[in-house]
């Protein structure tokens, strides 16, 4: 086991900022490909809370130094980060807010600590991207390769294409904050990151989750298919509802904010 930083050095580590104040906490945390800017249009929706909002360390704006490649091999180095945050602030129950990625590290926080999460809510979430028999997540594993091997040859090729049809919307200045956060990335971070996602397979633990959920999903998701946040609801232990966005793409936060908060606000209520 490859120990990561202590608390306090992981809140400067990663960017760790909190904002607004009230007895409700909620933690953001973002998906691949975004730091935490990425919340910026959707916090003015939380006045009354005390929000928390960090960079994962695999993200552009985090120093590349302090990403190991042996200790984030799969997710569980990103959850003890998470927790590490929380008890860094003394904070004993939050609501959170996971986008893409970031909804798996929440269930498997949620899993491991239960007692410190009042509400998971599941943006973009899913919990394998390869199809698998009896279960459609997306992906055939000769398209995941393909995308890696794009990634692996021209990195900013790839994300001049993958940026617009992540955001899936006619959104251009959407799909120009997704591209810088992606082109903040170091590619090789960006490389092995993408892998570790795309080999994921959290199916098998969804059903240990207690805590309320909530998933959020749009209409036309490229990157997670309808029938997946079926699955998660059909899986997912603890009372789980269902939010579908009248809206597409993988990024409503940066694509349709407004759509978004309002949901978002209506859910933490």
């Amino acid at each position: 086991m490859v120990r990561g930083p202590s608390g306090r050095e992981l809140l400067e580590i990663l960017n760790v900022r909190i904002t607004g104040s009230g007895d409700r906490v909620i933690v953001f945390s973002h998906g691949f490909g975004t730091d935490q800017s990425a919340w910026n249009r959707i916090l003015p929706y939380f006045p009354n809370h005390r929000i928390v909002t960090y960079d994962l360390v695999c993200s552009g704006s985090v120093n590349p130094d302090h990403f190991n490649f042996r200790r984030y091999i799969n997710l569980d180095a990103y959850v003890d980060d998470l927790l590490a945050v929380l008890d860094a602030l003394r904070i004993e129950r939050c609501y959170f807010v996971g986008h893409s990625v970031s909804a798996m590290i929440g269930i498997l926080a949620a899993i491991r600590r239960p007692e410190s999460f009042i509400k998971l809510v599941l943006i973009g979430a899913s919990p394998r991207f390869l199809n698998d028999s009896n279960y459609h997540g997306g992906f055939e594993r000769a398209e995941i390769e393909a995308v890696l091997a794009a990634m692996e040859t021209n990195y900013k090729s790839w994300v001049q294409g993958y940026a617009p049809l992540v955001v899936g919307a006619d959104v251009p200045e959407a799909v120009q904050e997704f591209s810088r956060t992606l082109f903040n990335m170091r590619p090789d971070i960006s490389l092995f990151v993408c892998r570790t996602v795309f080999n994921s397979d959290l199916r098998g633990v969804l059903g240990l989750v207690r805590v309320p959920s909530v998933i959020v999903q749009t209409n036309s998701d490229t990157s997670v298919p309808s029938s997946v946040a079926a699955y998660l609801k059909a899986h997912l232990g603890g009372r789980t509802t269902i939010e579908l966005l009248p809206t597409e793409g993988h990024l409503p936060h940066l694509s349709h904010p407004q759509v978004l908060g309002t949901v978002l606000r209506r859910s933490l209520r």
